[in-house]
């Protein structure tokens, strides 16, 4: 069963006028950019007229279906027919759509910034050559899928490889085994881009931690505009989720391996750890209700998911010489304010703490693209291994 939030808003459409710019067509009127964001526990459709929203749609999944496919390649056409199926019932018009957008990942690792994509791209998403073990590997897919039967142009903003890391921050204790740069790069860039408007500072010159805290939890470190470090969320790496173990014991882990099989502890680290492991579901809004009304299981587990946050907010303004702007929280779990002050009291020592009650992933797709088509800025082009 799908559960939709919709926020639904018809808007008109300017006339077409075109003119020429530097030997390009350009239009003059309001370009319409639809994006496709799949995360771990839903998937976001949404409408633009330039950076106006003309629709947002979400659709919770039960993390038990989603942990029913083998792959997250194989639930492509399980949210291809919920995106069909929003589409069919809300007699939306996606005929005249400048752009599609879709959540990239599941390529080799590349900058920040917007691509056009090409054969290469979707041939390294398919087959993963990334190794991503994220449904963000479905948003090109899904995004081509909806571009070749309604045409327009087809963009990958900001993937969650951005890959923006020191040499020194790839280093492991084992010789050929290297950190990998994978995170909610969408949602903390557009946060911190935002944060940095509205205060009315230059991005490229200022400093901040961000924490992306939602069903998957990414917390990033930003000198000067660059992602120079971030915990790797999916790849176990980091605080436990809803859904995710985070970083483990590694001794402990090697026992724990002994009765359980490599594909059990994949998914482990993925889709059956966190809350899960621990409850059974993926639903932080039920474990929330259960630590408040007096469940002490929940309560220790639901402090422990705040007491891990902070751990890797502390880690990240380390990396930053603690030299810093502010610390920025974004993400669903920002409802929770018990959560929000816990975080507040461990780390507002640190920097100021400033919350961003609202994910801007799909805002910054539809910017990213909106640069490009304006002709503000030149779209990327992907090349596969070796961008970094």
């Amino acid at each position: 069963m799908h559960r939709y939030i919709t926020d639904y808003k018809a808007a008109p459409f300017k006339g077409a006028a075109f003119f020429i710019n530097k030997g390009r067509i350009m239009k003059d009127y309001t370009y319409k950019i639809f994006v496709i964001n799949p995360g771990s526990t839903s998937t976001k459709l949404a409408l633009f007229e330039d950076h106006n929203k003309v629709f947002e749609t979400t659709v919770t999944h039960d993390a038990s279906v989603l942990n029913s496919f083998p792959t997250c390649n194989d639930q492509l056409e399980y949210r291809m027919g919920f995106i069909t199926e929003f589409i069919r019932e809300n007699k939306i018009d996606l005929t005249d759509v400048d752009a599609f957008v879709g959540r990239g990942g599941g390529c080799y690792p590349v900058p920040s910034g917007t691509y056009e994509v090409n054969a290469l791209l979707i041939h390294d998403i398919r087959n993963n050559v990334g190794r991503t073990i994220h449904p963000s590997i479905l948003g090109v897919q899904l995004a081509y899928e909806m571009q070749r039967k309604y045409g327009g142009r087809l963009f990958m903003v900001d993937p969650i490889c951005v890959d923006e890391y020191t040499d020194v921050a790839r280093i492991t204790g084992v010789k050929g085994l290297t950190r990998k740069a994978e995170s909610h790069a969408l949602n903390l860039r557009g946060t911190a881009m935002k944060h940095c408007k509205q205060h009315g500072i230059d991005f490229k010159k200022t400093n901040l931690v961000v924490a992306h805290v939602d069903g998957g939890i990414t917390i990033a470190a930003f000198d000067c505009g660059r992602q120079v470090d971030c915990n790797q969320g999916a790849g176990g790496e980091g605080p436990f989720t809803a859904t995710r173990t985070g970083s483990l014991p590694l001794m402990e882990v090697l026992d724990y391996f002994k009765t359980h099989t490599v594909n059990e502890m994949r998914h482990l680290c993925t889709g059956t750890g966190g809350f899960v492991s621990h409850f059974g579901t993926s639903n932080a809004d039920e474990i929330f209700s259960r630590a408040k009304s007096g469940d002490k299981e929940a309560a220790i587990v639901w402090e422990a998911l705040g007491y891990n946050i902070v751990k890797y907010i502390g880690s990240m303004a380390t990396v930053l010489k603690g030299n810093l702007e502010g610390i920025l929280i974004t993400g669903r779990y920002t409802r929770f304010t018990e959560l929000m002050d816990y975080i507040k009291d461990y780390v507002g020592w640190i920097a100021p703490v400033y919350i961003y009650e609202n994910e801007v992933e799909q805002e910054a797709m539809c910017a990213g693209a909106l640069r490009v088509l304006s002709g503000k800025e030149t779209s990327k082009i992907y090349t596969g291994k070796g961008m970094v």
